[in-house]
């Protein structure tokens, strides 16, 4: 390995926007992080979570041998021991385990802390198929958006984000894509500077994306589906519509015409509190606008409602005809065109057992404290529940039993770590051989180890074939190299998409684009090849066929709306721990209308407590008219340092969407008072 030099690479962090990068390297250590100026969507800008990315992967911190438990769970004492000792008593109480209370005792839980395809979803989905184990619905992120899209449009299909440059009106629904799709906005400064585009933003939050809008629309949480419904009332109503369009590639646009008469912007209005003339503004500002592009967060499919939030906003660019003119229609994701193989990489024919247990990722702390059936081992790599995962408290109360052995594979003794029995040092992204296919944009990237492993650390490929062979699995399947991990899952004729791409041409290329075609004309993956205004499949599935408003659950009678959104400087708890990240970020707050404020009694700056039936958290309180009144929004997922009460998750809902499996995180609802005399929160 060259010790000097720069080298290509790719950012492995859980965003849509997959930056190509640079990476210096000076006497065989990363010493700089930049943008390669020749990825063709990114460009060479990067964000400073990634420009800092050297203070993360050589922060002091960082975990360099294997460790073994030597105090109470959740202390954070622990004592060095060798990879041998560790893989042997891993495996020697997963064979007792499963001789004793079969392998659904044993439960993996990830996520997406490195998105690298074979770290993320390939090695350890083998070994964990063959071990019978319990399986894991990863279904935190945007599930149940997703779910609702695919009713709509077949499958994660949406325009090229390089044509958005061509767009005139451009809607960020959702989604504070400044700080978690930072490209999409350099895309839509660039349309606004050479097409004159109109930027307008539709959130909770007055965030940073809000405050670039040329229109910033507030809406109350949950309501985005009606803000939707009402929009086609008056598209129809207006005669907006592009009935060709309609004729020739949708079906059900007559049945959605007369559902949607009950959608009055006098009655949308009641539901979201967006004033009825900026309805018909909106309206007829999309109607009018052409092409127009919608943008579609996860930050509406984290209600109970969020699959069918986006399953309604996705309707619309088809009742204009967007999808035909260049710069017109959505993105919700564009996985679809990058879909790999995953039966190759992934194996699932090594699960025996079809009718294993499936649980809920979500639902972490119900499953650690069920009785019947337990879980009696948790490996935990590429996520730190305990801060992530929602009713943190149920989460912790499971991760403390005392007969719960533990395993977490991270590059930090984070918070879950804390609790474990045995602590395993990972390799950084740029210490791996990895695929990495975008949520957003056309291209894949392969990414090769610029840096050796920092200590003893090792890569979860690597791991899961020491595991499979501690385990006495002889499948070959274990023993194969990256490289061929990569050219199996490229092996997909089922995907045109992919046509030509090989291992080999990702050596040469560093990134290559999916041979995408526009999807219209063209057959859409839905059961009638049409975008499906009405869904039969719906009906079958038990969802109203037609886009629909139902409210969100009743959270009890706490006053505020409570929305746990991302910050600028942390991916989820990734960088949280990082005093750089940190300091850039500066503190948690909490934001709050001034209005409620002076109801409540609360002063600009005061550090206040927000509770509920789940648990607390001490925040100091930012006023104004950024979030309507009765909600409440903080960002970023802080960790507790000593005397902070700082775990938004304490106070977030682990209900299941409506569709998909996914997250209600922002479907809670808490009360708020000034720290020194709030009164006790009454746990359930």
């Amino acid at each position: 390995m060259e010790q000097n030099g720069v080298f290509k690479s790719v950012c492995s962090l859980d965003c849509p926007d997959q930056c190509g990068l640079l990476l210096h390297k000076k006497d065989g250590k990363i010493v700089k992080v930049e943008g390669d100026s020749e990825h063709p969507v990114t460009k060479g800008n990067i964000c400073n979570k990634v420009r800092n990315m050297t203070e993360r992967i050589y922060d002091v911190k960082r975990l360099e041998y294997p460790l073994k438990r030597s105090g109470a769970k959740g202390e954070g004492r622990f004592e060095r021991i060798s990879w041998d000792d560790a893989i042997e008593t891993i495996t020697t109480r997963w064979k007792a385990l499963i001789q004793a209370e079969g392998p659904e005792s044993i439960l993996p839980y990830s996520f997406y802390g490195n998105m690298g395809l074979l770290n993320a979803e390939g090695m350890d989905r083998r070994f964990f198929h063959r071990l019978g184990a319990s399986q894991l619905e990863r279904s935190i992120c945007s599930s149940a958006g997703s779910a609702g899209y695919k009713y709509t449009m077949g499958g994660s299909f949406g325009i090229n984000p390089e044509d958005t440059v061509y767009s005139k009106l451009i809607i960020f629904w959702g989604i504070n894509a400044a700080s978690t799709n930072m490209h999409q906005v350099v895309l839509a400064q660039q349309a606004r500077k050479q097409n004159g585009a109109k930027i307008v933003v539709i959130d909770v939050h007055k965030n940073q994306t809000g405050r670039l809008a040329d229109w910033f629309i507030p809406i109350l949480p949950g309501t985005d589906s009606a803000l939707a419904l009402g929009i086609m009332h008056i598209l129809f109503a207006e005669n907006m519509i592009d009935s060709s369009f309609l004729h020739q590639f949708t079906v059900g646009y007559e049945e959605l015409r007369g559902h949607v008469n009950q959608y009055d912007p006098l009655t949308v209005s009641g539901i979201t509190g967006v004033p009825v003339e900026d309805i018909y503004k909106l309206a007829r500002m999309y109607g009018k606008t052409s092409p127009a592009f919608i943008r579609i967060g996860n930050g509406p499919q984290h209600h109970d409602n969020g699959g069918m939030f986006v399953r309604t906003v996705s309707c619309l660019p088809a009742l204009t005809g967007q999808w035909l003119i260049r710069g017109g229609g959505a993105i919700k994701g564009n996985s679809g065109y990058l879909t790999i193989n995953t039966e190759n990489l992934q194996r699932p024919e090594f699960l025996k057992n079809k009718q294993t247990r499936i649980i809920n990722m979500n639902q972490l702390g119900d499953a650690l404290l069920k009785e019947e059936h337990p879980v009696k081992s948790l490996y935990v790599y590429g996520t730190n529940p305990a801060i992530v995962a929602p009713e943190g408290n149920k989460v912790r109360k499971g991760l403390v039993r005392q007969d719960l052995f533990i395993v977490v594979h991270d590059l930090f003794l984070t918070e879950t770590a804390k609790y474990a029995d045995l602590v395993l040092p990972a390799t950084s992204s740029f210490e791996n051989t990895d695929m990495y296919s975008s949520s957003w944009h056309h291209y894949l990237q392969i990414q090769l180890p610029v840096a050796e492993p920092y200590g003893e650390s090792k890569s979860n490929v690597d791991v899961f074939r020491l595991l499979a062979k501690g385990m006495g699995f002889e499948d070959d399947s274990f023993e194969d190299t990256e490289a061929e991990m990569i050219a199996q899952a490229l092996n997909h004729p089922r995907n045109p998409y992919l046509e030509g791409i090989e291992y080999e041409t990702l050596l040469e290329k560093q990134y290559v684009k999916a041979k995408v075609k526009t999807l219209f004309p063209g057959k859409l993956p839905t059961p009638s090849g049409k975008i499906e205004l009405y869904s039969e499949r719906m009906e079958q599935d038990g969802y109203p066929p037609l886009p629909t408003y139902i409210p969100i659950v009743n959270d009890g009678d706490h006053p505020y709306q409570f929305i746990a959104a991302p910050n600028h400087n942390f991916l989820n708890s990734t960088f949280s721990n990082n005093q750089k990240h940190i300091s850039l970020e500066k503190e948690p707050r909490l934001h709050m209308n001034r209005k409620d404020a002076l109801d409540a009694g609360i002063e600009d700056g005061e550090q206040v407590r927000v509770w509920n039936h789940r648990g607390e958290c001490v925040l100091k309180v930012t006023l104004g008219e950024n979030v309507l009144q009765g909600v409440v929004v903080t960002q970023g997922l802080w960790a507790d340092t000593e005397g902070t009460k700082q775990l938004v998750n304490t106070l977030t809902p682990d209900r299941i969407a409506d569709m998909g499996g996914g997250a209600t995180f922002f479907s809670g609802r808490v009360s708020i008072g000034v720290a020194s005399h709030a009164p006790e929160a009454k746990l359930k």
